[in-house]
């Protein structure tokens, strides 16, 4: 029996969410985003309904991580989250200015592995600098 890449990574699911289709809605999600921006018809309603997906897969920091964002467009109409920051030489952190889409896709991205440790590390940052800005 032959299973082709796209079938195999489908059936593995080993670079993404749990489910196959919180695959699919996240996948779904950042092509909306590439295309429209933060404009992407339903990009709110689409984030509610990935978390509910999440809590379906039990992973509360993404839960948490996409309601805050969501929580975030609502009310500011961007996303311009300080999440990521660059060290000089000193160490001394600074944020890495990102435009509101770009900000977006990465984090959406980070979501498709997010049990990897970095992904998870740096997701975490995004939660925490989104409930600064909201709380």
């Amino acid at each position: 029996m032959f299973i082709s890449g796209n079938a195999l990574n489908l059936l593995l699911n080993l670079d993404n969410m749990k489910t196959l289709r919180a695959n699919q809605k996240l996948e779904q999600i950042i092509a909306d985003v590439e295309k429209k921006g933060l404009e992407a018809p339903k990009l709110i309603d689409d984030l509610k309904e990935l978390r509910e997906m999440a809590l379906l897969e039990q992973d509360p920091l993404v839960v948490k991580s996409l309601r805050l964002t969501y929580e975030f467009l609502q009310e500011n109409e961007c996303f311009d989250v300080e999440a990521q920051y660059e060290e000089d030489e000193e160490g001394n952190e600074y944020p890495i200015e990102i435009e509101d889409k770009d900000n977006l896709l990465y984090f959406l991205n980070l979501l498709k592995n997010a049990e990897h440790k970095i992904n998870r590390e740096e997701i975490k940052d995004y939660r925490s600098a989104l409930k600064l800005e909201l709380y």
